[in-house]
């Protein structure tokens, strides 16, 4: 089973309530087989807690942030400097897009790996060539 992407879009939804899609995310994440593994970035990971806490929700974003690094189910891939360049040159390349840097580095990250789906609800990574879920 090929592991799945994860995007900060994704774990946000599932977590508020009143997020147009968290009853989408909620249901799809139920609807995932046990075993799945999943991969995401520390870049991913400062924009999950950093969303929580700056909106005054301190501990979401600590428990959010304890559940990502002790779970057994996500390789969290550390940022090292050469990720950091390749998701920069991508970043170069599509002057056309929207991109965040953040964005690219996803993707470098899923080229690297060989993934082509990620769970996230940001259209970017359909522009970049990847299939989303859900």
């Amino acid at each position: 089973m090929q592991k799945l992407f994860i995007d900060s879009s994704y774990f946000i939804a599932l977590q508020l309530r009143n997020e147009q899609n968290h009853q989408v995310a909620l249901s799809h994440w139920q609807g995932l087989d046990r075993s799945q593994c999943f991969v995401t970035t520390s870049f991913i990971f400062d924009e999950v807690v950093t969303f929580f806490n700056s909106r005054g929700f301190h501990s979401v974003a600590v428990s959010w942030g304890d559940r990502l690094l002790q779970s057994q189910k996500l390789e969290l891939i550390e940022v090292d400097d050469q990720l950091f360049i390749d998701g920069w040159n991508y970043f170069k390349r599509y002057s056309d897009k929207s991109f965040s840097l953040t964005d690219c580095i996803s993707f470098a990250v899923m080229k690297r790996l060989g993934l082509e789906i990620a769970l996230t609800f940001d259209h970017h990574f359909l522009q970049a060539g990847f299939s989303k879920l859900p």
